[in-house]
């Protein structure tokens, strides 16, 4: 889990600098559609940044390879779905679009294993192994 807590920092630091190149290079470039198509793209890679190191800490209190799956499908949701914004934007070419929505999936899986680890942790679901 440390490289899982390396790549949520370089994750965030990058999601501020993308935020920035957004607000200040893009903002008189791009339309306003992909304007917020790109700052979509930052706000959900920040946000499962910040999931990803929370995952890290509940790692150590409660050691599930259910979180190590969960960081994965995070990690996935933040290439494919930000990714997926950010070459849209920049490129305008819509066959990324449609990448967006997996992304978006592994987004929600990653939650779901969280909530189960969590579940399971707390011994909330008896029988779960």
């Amino acid at each position: 889990m440390k490289i899982v807590l390396g790549l949520a920092a370089i994750s965030g630091m990058l999601s501020v600098i993308l935020g920035a190149f957004a607000a200040h290079g893009l903002k008189n470039k791009l339309s306003e559609p992909l304007l917020n198509a790109f700052q979509t793209g930052v706000q959900y890679q920040m946000y499962h940044s910040l999931a990803l190191i929370l995952l890290v800490v509940l790692y150590r209190q409660i050691p599930q390879a259910l979180l190590v799956y969960s960081s994965g499908f995070m990690l996935a949701g933040i290439v494919l779905f930000s990714g997926s914004l950010y070459l849209l934007a920049l490129t305008g070419i819509k066959w990324f679009g449609p990448i967006t929505p997996i992304g978006g999936v592994c987004f929600i899986v990653g939650w779901a294993l969280l909530a189960v680890s969590v579940f399971k942790g707390a011994n909330f679901i008896e029988g779960v192994s």
